[in-house]
């Protein structure tokens, strides 16, 4: 494996267990699934809440448990690592439609023995019209059928898992351990008055915390056993480590760390437990450096530590977390190419009193994620404006790994954006990256800061196109404005689109709200909610508003496909008068394929301006729309609100991940010159090859976008040579780059694919190859085999940006 000597190498066994993890073929895991079955069969009378603490208490109690032979930190989700647990409560459907077709896949390949096949088979019957899909399937009303029949607001995620996309307060977990959350829920347990009707719930939810407690207690006993058994067969060294696993995993995380090693087992415990209750994923680390700094810091000061133990445990750390695996329906991997979990670490930043926040530890995190070059975890920078040049450097050293990584997130625009909205400024200054680019305050957010329901902004503008009838499935959408063909003015056009994208956000929010419904009412997550602020002071899960804050986003795609169709049909069409109506429409219902059509295809291409220049006249367009969206958007709060959390509501988000592949596929040709069923433009980033200005006219036309309503993260994708990075002027050009965007024109995000076409092109001919290639995706990155030649050639498209 090829490492940067910068960073310096893994440790022989670290390097032997990270080849083992990446070597294993992925399997679905039954074991799971059973387990919750039995639970499930066993407790039919009882709450869902109680179902679900007795659900993962039988998980934890009885699933295999295994000790590898390389590892200090340990931990694992199925019955061997990169194995894909199944989660019955939430669908079978896609399960059993698909036992046959897991390892047929283009990309996102699962392995599958019979006997598993059977096992699956045999539990599939008590799931059937039980479980979540089928629940919020009927929960959603008459009115939006023809959306979930056809796709349209992408939901398969959200119907087939759980919720995730938050972070839970390691912090306090590492200073009070479960015992502390324990006592506290004892005491307002006995302090319930029983007579108040809402105390029921309360009694319920307090008894369920209880139990999910002491099975977690029980989780970790285990490893300690079984430890101890394996270290009366070891000898030296191997023997010492083992019987100090069994020390650590006696002790937490039920009891307080107090040293390094303690303190990352134990959150390798709850990180893997939350993965372990609920399938939801963008489940995120936080603000890693901050709250681990401390034990690092009081193990160094002891000399009890070594820099170099210190990253070893981190490198362990990270090849454990690429241990999580997640199967999702073949129609879901369009959207979540890579079979991504999106755990993201955060690191960098400033203190809630406003000073730099990089650490010791903030330089040891780079350097092992640097040493490991794997996928997972994301990794984020924090940026602000008073950054040290020394630690840009070093996140501008790892980038040039090729890992995609680290990403950058932006404090002077997110900070001020969770202030206006009514985060307090001390929680606005201790946000963390969740998922993707994505932000919330950890351990006080609820559910899905991001991540809801998909708004295909170019399929809008066709249907508006065609009088409301969407041109794929050739459904009506929405009562339209009338034909293209027959408009006379850009303006009529706008109006139309004005119309459709207020009824389709209307539409998506009815869909939003029942499903997070169905979610609250029969698959609550225990653990989540006792680790989560303030849960258990309100006696409410999240899904009932028990986290301090709770804001939501849906994720708007093809935002660079929208300003380009715009602004053809505005200059060709009705200024310049070069194509009629008619010959446009007719074009597209021709998907560009004959002659004529080809002939207005390269003029739509070649004649106009493009998103991604630095021109206002194209940038508005799409902000226009963007803002009609928005406004419609924030009229609706979600289904929290009032019920406790500051917020309750929706803002936008372009943190489209892979779905500008899937949701490109169901999106016909479009007034831009795109051709029907290709990839959509992914996230705000410019359409492949239109930004011809270079780096900062991009950066220029994204920062005109009303970023400080996009708190759900703006997505912007680059992408540079490894040759043009390996020239130590041009490093200091992208410093500059970074700097400019972020602190004069507040840009939110930016990563780059330091990557050439070539290398990509040969991936794809040679895979063998080139095993340990990771590519930047959207806001997550993969290894470049796993992914579908589709999304392997929409990256292979994207500009390649010069200095």
């Amino acid at each position: 494996m090829k490492n940067s000597e910068h960073f310096g190498e893994l440790t022989p066994r670290m390097n032997h267990f990270r080849e083992e993890v990446l070597d294993k073929k992925p399997y679905i895991c039954a074991k799971r699934a059973l387990l919750a079955t039995e639970a499930y069969k066993e407790h039919l009378n009882e709450p869902p809440i109680m179902k679900r603490a007795y659900m993962l208490k039988n998980i934890l109690e009885k699933m295999p448990i295994y000790i590898e032979e390389d590892t200090l930190i340990v931990g694992n989700q199925a019955s061997s690592n990169r194995d894909a647990p199944i989660f019955p409560e939430y669908t079978m459907e896609f399960v059993m439609n698909e036992l046959d077709l897991f390892e047929k896949r283009d990309g996102d390949v699962f392995y599958i023995t019979e006997e598993t096949k059977e096992e699956l088979r045999s539990i599939a019957p008590f799931w059937e019209n039980n479980n979540l899909r089928s629940k919020g399937g009927a929960l959603l009303p008459d009115e939006v059928s023809v959306y979930m029949e056809t796709g349209f607001f992408g939901m398969e995620g959200k119907l087939n898992s759980g919720d995730a996309h938050l972070a839970v307060d390691y912090q306090q977990l590492l200073q009070k351990g479960l015992k502390g959350y324990e006592e506290r829920v004892k005491d307002l347990k006995e302090s319930l008055d029983l007579c108040i009707p809402e105390n029921i719930d309360k009694y319920q939810f307090y008894k369920a915390v209880l139990i999910v407690i002491e099975a977690v207690k029980t989780f970790a006993n285990r490893y300690s056993e079984l430890a101890l058994e394996l270290a009366r067969g070891a000898e030296g060294k191997r023997k010492e480590e083992l019987e100090e696993i069994a020390r650590v995993c006696k002790k937490v995380p039920y009891e307080k760390a107090e040293t390094f090693y303690e303190a990352i087992q134990s959150t390798w415990f709850i990180q893997l437990i939350l993965q372990i209750e609920s399938n939801g994923h963008s489940l995120s680390y936080g603000r890693f450096d901050q709250y681990i700094y401390p034990y690092y810091k009081h193990d160094k000061d002891l000399n009890n530590i070594t820099e170099e133990q210190a990253v070893e445990l981190l490198d362990n750390l990270w090849i454990k977390t690429l241990t999580i695996n997640k199967v999702r329906s073949q129609a879901h991997t369009f959207s979540s190419a890579g079979s991504p979990m999106y755990q993201n670490v955060t690191i960098g930043g400033q203190t809630p009193d406003k000073k730099d926040a990089a650490n010791e530890l903030s330089y040891l995190v780079l350097r092992s994620v640097a040493q490991t070059r794997l996928p997972q975890p994301n990794l984020t920078v924090r940026y602000h404006k008073n950054m040290p040049k020394a630690f840009l450097d070093e996140a501008i050293e790892v980038m040039k790994l090729g890992t995609g990584m680290p990403a950058f997130n932006n404090d002077e625009i997110i900070i001020p954006s969770f202030i206006e909205k009514g985060v307090k400024e001390e929680d606005a200054y201790n946000y963390s990256a969740i998922g993707c680019v994505e932000t919330a305050v950890p351990g006080k957010w609820g559910y899905r800061c991001t991540g809801m329901s998909y708004m295909n902004f170019p399929r809008i503008l066709l249907m508006a196109m065609n009088d409301g009838v969407d041109m794929t499935s050739g459904k009506r959408f929405f009562e339209g404005s009338g034909y293209f063909k027959d408009m006379t003015s850009y303006d009529e056009l706008f109006k139309a689109i004005e119309k459709g994208m207020r009824y389709l956000t209307r539409m998506s929010v009815i869909v939003e709200n029942a499903i997070d419904l169905a979610l609250e009412r029969d698959v609550p997550d225990v653990l989540c909610s006792a680790l989560t602020e303030d849960c258990i002071g309100r006696g409410k899960t999240i899904k009932e508003g028990g986290a301090v804050y709770d804001f939501i986003s849906g994720l708007q795609v093809g935002i660079a496909n929208m300003a380009d169709s715009l602004v053809a049909i505005k200059k060709l069409v009705f200024e310049e008068k070069k194509i009629t109506p008619e010959e446009l429409w007719n074009a597209i219902l021709d998907d560009y394929a004959s002659e004529e059509s080809q002939r207005i295809q390269e003029m739509l291409i070649n004649d106009v301006p493009k998103y991604g220049n630095d021109i206002d006249e194209v940038d508005q367009l799409v902000v226009d729309v963007y803002n009609v969206y928005i406004d419609e958007m924030k009229k609706y709060p979600n289904t929290r609100y009032g019920r406790g959390p500051i917020g309750g509501i929706r803002y936008a988000g372009t943190s489209s991940i892979s779905a500008n592949v899937g949701q490109g596929y169901g999106t016909m040709a479009t007034p831009d010159g795109r051709k029907a069923h290709t990839p959509l433009a992914e996230g705000c980033s410019p359409a492949h090859a239109m930004d011809k200005k270079g780096p900062t006219a991009v950066f220029k036309s994204v920062s005109k976008l009303p970023t400080h309503e996009i708190t759900g993260g703006v997505l912007l994708n680059q992408k540079v040579t490894p040759q043009l990075l390996s020239k130590e002027e041009n490093k200091e050009k992208i410093e500059m780059l970074i700097k400019t965007f972020f602190n004069r024109l507040k840009g939110y995000h930016v990563q780059y694919n330091v990557v050439s076409k070539e290398t990509l092109l040969d991936a794809q001919a040679h895979p063998e190859k080139h095993k340990d290639l990771i590519v930047r995706v959207a806001g997550y990155s993969a290894f470049f085999n796993v992914l579908s030649k589709a999304t392997q050639d929409d990256i292979i498209g994207r500009t390649e940006q010069t200095l």
